[in-house]
């Protein structure tokens, strides 16, 4: 009686382990707002102070590695004005990034597009990445932030400036 427990005991533990559906891995491209709110920080950090992240202002994208790249508009009234002009965003990656062909390692960012370029820096607001932008025209509803999938790669816009970037 024992050993036929046994065995059906195992049986049925095989049975749940080849038969429980296997756990997919996330799937690429622009994340939902849904994904959004359980990915992106309320607060942020940068330049020593913490800022809250506006709620709803941000886009985000998962790469085919499975790695991903976050963008969220910032309460930056606290900051100084010279901070103010280059800072309005987080910009958050776990991958390494080509942005209008200049590498970007992963990291803890803000960044912002201004007088025709797109800035990155580093906590400390030190310039790390600085590349011209682009402007589309053409674009009919601009909105705050939002990817799109273009060749393989990405369009991150701000607006209706925007710069391409590709993951590494």
């Amino acid at each position: 009686m024992k050993t036929r427990l046994l065995a059906l005991w195992w049986v049925t533990l095989v049975a749940f382990v080849c038969l429980a559906p296997a756990q997919q891995p996330p799937a690429k491209g622009i994340l939902t707002q849904a994904q959004l709110k359980k990915l992106m920080p309320q607060d942020y950090f940068f330049a020593g102070i913490t800022a809250s992240v506006q709620p709803g202002m941000n886009a985000g994208v998962r790469f085919a590695s499975g790695k991903v790249l976050l963008t969220g508009l910032v309460n930056t009234s606290g900051y100084s004005t010279a901070i103010q002009q280059k800072y309005q965003a987080l910009f958050l990656t776990d991958s390494r990034l080509k942005i209008e062909g200049s590498e970007l390692p992963p990291g803890a960012y803000g960044c912002g597009f201004v007088s025709g370029k797109f800035h990155v820096m580093n906590l400390a607001a030190e310039d790390v990445l600085s590349v011209a932008a682009q402007h589309d025209n053409k674009l009919q509803r601009a909105v705050p932030l939002k990817f799109v999938e273009q060749d393989g790669g990405y369009r991150f816009y701000a607006g209706k400036n925007f710069v391409t970037l590709q993951p590494e």
